[in-house]
């Protein structure tokens, strides 16, 4: 059915907008980081729609092709980007029908993500809560506002 035909094209939208909430007309135009290489962001954003839940297992990841036309990318960077994640177990390329998200990828992703969390960003976190000091009981137990700033009583 032509159904499925634009199916993909409804995940690339998503694909390229997984970090930032946006409006569909800021997804077509992604902003890129200019610290980073452009394919490691596609992968980044690939794994961020697998842990969110996007994607998920057996699913079929955008094609090479649709990625690169949507986003004017050369197909060699989706494609470099895609290969990192085949090199991570994460997605398994199907000769002739594309890339898929690979069976218990989100849990490995998840197992991961929690190890660099606690080496790398944990560390930092740990630090700013000494240094401004901060009390962890207190901190657990409250809500994140979601509008940052707000009263200061």
């Amino acid at each position: 059915s032509s159904d499925g035909a634009f199916a993909p094209v409804h995940v690339t939208g998503a694909f390229l907008s997984a970090e930032t909430p946006c409006n569909e007309q800021e997804s077509m135009d992604p902003k890129w980081n200019e610290d980073q290489p452009i394919y490691r962001q596609l992968r980044d954003r690939v794994v961020a729609m697998i842990l969110e839940g996007v994607l998920g297992d057996g699913d079929a990841l955008p094609s090479v092709r649709n990625v690169a036309a949507e986003y004017r990318l050369n197909p060699l960077t989706v494609l470099k980007g895609y290969q990192e994640l085949v090199d991570e177990g994460l997605v398994e390329k199907k000769r002739g029908r594309g890339m898929f998200v690979n069976e218990g990828a989100r849990i490995q992703l998840l197992k991961d993500e929690r190890q660099r969390f606690l080496d790398k960003e944990w560390p930092k976190v740990m630090a700013t809560i000494e240094r401004l000091e901060l009390d962890v009981a207190e901190l657990l137990q409250e809500k994140p506002s979601k509008e940052a700033g707000g009263d200061n009583d």
